[in-house]
């Protein structure tokens, strides 16, 4: 089936194909719906970019088009905020795991997110100390979120408001 007929059977069939009791497929259908049309621009900028635009240029507009979005995730420059109230250092070290899946991230760098978020360096090297259950230390102080660690940031992401928080 072509991206473009995946894309209209998701926008035509809404509801058609769900049972009631099951989990609402709304939020599934649009991430789909949402990468397969980023994709498909994105080669359409990487199929007409030549001769007319800045070959740099076009990929990064094609990056922009099929990185990851998350309304309550926010990467500038490499540097991850989560504009969630009540995180809590320890659920800002696990989301920030979580969303460098399955790559690993060092202690420092973990340390940098949580104390970006406002918690002081003591609260941010505690956070990490109540996560090692959590992830695998690959003896070089890079760690990789475990099931157990995936599975709490999913209920994480579900139970917080999603209230924005820009202070």
């Amino acid at each position: 089936m072509s991206r473009r007929r995946a894309v209209y059977d998701i926008a035509s069939n809404r509801g058609a194909r769900h049972d009631p009791d099951e989990i609402d497929p709304n939020v599934m259908d649009a991430s789909v719906v949402n990468a397969v049309c980023s994709w498909i621009l994105a080669e359409m900028i990487r199929f007409s970019q030549k001769g007319l635009v800045n070959a740099a240029d076009a990929k990064k507009l094609a990056e922009a088009l099929t990185q990851k979005k998350f309304p309550i995730i926010e990467d500038v420059d490499g540097r991850v905020y989560f504009l969630l109230k009540g995180l809590g250092a320890r659920g800002t070290a696990i989301l920030a795991l979580w969303l460098a899946y399955p790559e690993r991230l060092s202690k420092n760098h973990l340390l940098g997110v949580v104390r970006r978020h406002g918690y002081s360096k003591a609260n941010a090297s505690m956070a990490l100390t109540r996560i090692q259950s959590l992830v695998d230390d690959d003896g070089s102080e890079n760690l990789k979120l475990l099931q157990p660690g995936l599975i709490e940031a999913e209920q994480l992401l579900a139970a917080t408001p999603q209230t924005i928080s820009r202070g």
